[in-house]
């Protein structure tokens, strides 16, 4: 018997865990293939490819990102491929499982939960007797009718074989993240997440974890990411593990879901004294500040010892953080989340994921929908459309809000420029996206395509429409922030240069004079006449930017000064950027 077993992905680079976690529980007894394509991916492309496997029995793996894209692909499937037996598996079809059989009438199977078992055990009565009323944790059609079966006990997680050892993985490791997990459960009840459902947290055993992780490092694994729920859940065993990857990192990358209210000293310590910079990268979920919206959604959060670890964290330059916001949950309205955006933000995470409750079905707050007056899409994500404390208006401003957020904080494309404005030119972040984002909008630049020098022309432009002040200095950080976007010396720029070519051979013929005078780093360069001219941008700016980057007040950093930006003069091909002060009456470094 012929089994596929497909999912569609939410990008190329993704590798799908559970269906490998199928594969290796059930290959020792079927021919088994794995086919992952993507949700962009055509529908007839994604069935041709299928149909030319002639598979028996076709397995598609559900989440809220792909489940209506699977939908078109299997009711395609059911036209060429009559015969063939569908069976649906992951979260978004484990729960109203009755709904999914008598929506989706070309599906004969679903595996409820934890799949292993359950679906092998399908495979035999496939191919077998067809007693599905055996089979605990499946549901199935008898004539007209669906039938659901209990659950099946939770599974000894050591008696499962690793899903990361396919000889056919290993040519794609380095370009793909690889998703692992070293435990399944979480130990908190948040009524807005499904992990929620489970009790209690089982672990795999950590030698075995050790050994899988080894092999992916060493056939070439660039990128993993663990998708425990709570990773530091166990102190000792967050720190020995955290202890074996960085002794055997090798240049691979590490992503973890954390808690950060309950990591103890100790791990932080030893991340800040051992972890390399770049290995590691925390995901935290912080969803909301306001106390009486974590009390209701049963999440127990410390918002004073998880603003102490991300600040020991961000202050080790060690570890980029991903901090998470979901609006409208319960008791949040616009005010109280624009709070909490910006107790958040001004923890200064690398990344701040702004999302919007989406009521997956068996979570407690889609029970109790009504209570709190949700309007929620029909079909997946769910995401919601109003409650009791949010109105649609408030959905669609924070929209825009979480457009140029997305674009600019986490794109990091305009650093130096957009800590500048949101310490001296907005009442707050949230203040200064809210208003970009309602003016990009304005524009109508959400319907239109942009570069790179796109987005600076575009935030000169609401900048100078609001009369923001100081716009001098604003340009100067953004000419800074777009010099240092580029890996070579760029073509154009944006803006009408300070710089002539006989000022500019000015500033370097000084500079290949003096070099010491501009900074020790900049004569370690050693660069001549030809090297500056090759592979150097300047400008001359009509503030101090050395100053102002050292945090004094633009009232301080009166003067001029010459920006140098050098490109190829490192092995990471990062640009380097120098600042050397102009006299006012002559322009000498």
């Amino acid at each position: 018997m012929k089994v596929v077993l497909s999912t569609l992905n939410a990008k190329y680079i993704h590798t799908s865990l559970a269906i490998r976690c199928l594969k290796a529980y059930s290959e020792k007894d079927f021919d088994i293939e794995l086919a992952e394509y993507t949700i962009k991916d055509p529908v007839m492309n994604i069935v041709s490819d299928l149909y030319q496997r002639r598979p028996d029995v076709i397995g598609f793996s559900c989440y809220i990102w792909n489940i209506e894209e699977t939908i078109k692909v299997i009711d395609v499937l059911r036209k060429v491929l009559p015969e063939v037996k569908i069976i649906l598996g992951g979260p978004e079809v484990s729960y109203d499982t009755e709904h999914w059989m008598n929506r989706l009438t070309n599906v004969d199977f679903i595996v409820v939960g934890e799949g292993e078992e359950t679906f092998h055990h399908l495979l035999q009565e496939i191919e077998g007797a067809g007693k599905y009323h055996f089979i605990y944790g499946v549901a199935y059609r008898k004539g007209e009718e669906v039938i659901v079966m209990p659950g099946r006990p939770k599974q000894d997680l050591n008696e499962l074989p690793s899903p990361h050892r396919f000889a056919e993985d290993v040519a794609d490791l380095g370009k793909r993240v690889v998703y692992f997990e070293t435990s399944r459960g979480c130990p908190f009840s948040c009524q807005f997440c499904l992990s929620s459902i489970e009790v209690g947290v089982r672990y795999f055993d950590i030698e075995r974890t050790k050994s899988d992780i080894l092999y992916l490092i060493e056939n070439g694994a660039k990128l993993i990411k663990f998708v425990d729920r709570t990773f530091n859940i166990k102190r000792d065993y967050a720190l020995e593990m955290f202890r074996f990857l960085i002794e055997n990192h090798n240049g691979c990358t590490f992503q973890f879901e954390i808690t950060a209210d309950i990591m103890r000293p100790e791990v932080l310590d030893y991340l800040a004294e051992h972890a390399p910079p770049g290995v590691f990268r925390f995901e935290i979920g912080v969803q909301s500040t306001n106390d009486p919206t974590n009390e209701l959604v049963k999440r127990r959060q410390n918002f004073t010892k998880l603003s102490r670890t991300v600040t020991k964290i961000r202050e080790s330059g060690k570890i980029d953080q991903h901090l998470d916001l979901i609006a409208g949950l319960p008791m949040e309205d616009y005010n109280t989340f624009r709070k909490t955006f910006n107790d958040v933000f001004a923890l200064g995470p690398e990344e701040l994921q702004l999302g919007f409750l989406k009521m997956l079905r068996g979570t407690g707050l889609r029970i109790d929908a009504d209570k709190y007056e949700y309007t929620y899409m029909d079909q997946a994500p769910y995401e919601i459309l109003s409650s009791h404390m949010l109105s649609f208006d408030d959905i669609v401003r924070l929209k825009r809000l979480e457009d140029v957020l997305e674009k600019y904080w986490n794109a990091h494309r305009m650093d130096y420029t957009l800590h500048y404005l949101m310490k001296d030119e907005f009442s707050s972040p949230f203040d200064f996206f809210q208003e970009f984002g309602n003016y990009w909008e304005a524009q109508g630049w959400q319907k239109i395509g942009h570069q790179l020098e796109d987005l600076f022309i575009r935030l000169q432009s609401f900048l100078r429409d609001r009369g923001t002040e100081r716009m001098d200095v604003i340009l100067g950080l953004m000419k800074l922030d777009y010099f240092l976007n580029h890996k070579y010396k760029p073509r154009k720029i944006w803006w009408e240069p300070t710089v002539d070519k006989s000022r500019l051979n000015q500033h370097i013929q000084r500079a290949v004079r003096q070099p010491e005078t501009i900074s020790a780093e900049f004569a370690e360069l050693d660069l001549d006449d030809k090297d500056m001219h090759k592979h150097m941008v300047m400008e001359e700016l009509p503030f101090r930017l050395d100053q102002l980057l050292a945090g004094v007040p633009i009232t301080g950093a009166q003067g001029r000064s010459l920006l140098m930006v050098a490109y190829q003069q490192n092995e990471q091909q990062k640009p380097l950027f120098f600042v050397a002060a102009l006299t006012s009456e002559r322009a000498a470094l």
